[in-house]
């Protein structure tokens, strides 16, 4: 199975209620995986960051195995409208 944009952004959807995901294919020509997300997700609140991660994390545990690098950035709905605005 190969990890695209769309599969992360509906696992996440789906899997920890995320109203808003960014999904970037930051792949250097293809040869390894390579992704960058946005995660807007009202079950973050009260949440650490470590525990934000894992959570993202364990949605998409399937999917990392065959991914190099993956980088993520992970909001509060709250939080995601203080950035917007800003």
């Amino acid at each position: 199975m190969s990890v695209t944009p769309d599969l992360i952004r509906e696992k996440l959807i789906a899997g920890i209620g995320a109203i808003h995901v960014d999904v970037e294919d930051t792949s250097p020509n293809r040869c390894a995986a390579s992704f960058k997300v946005l995660v807007v997700s009202p079950q973050f609140e009260g949440k650490a960051l470590l525990q934000r991660h894992r959570l993202v994390n364990n949605c998409l545990a399937e999917e990392l195995k065959e991914i190099h690098a993956f980088e993520q950035k992970t909001l509060t709905p709250e939080q995601w409208e203080k950035q917007k605005a800003q």
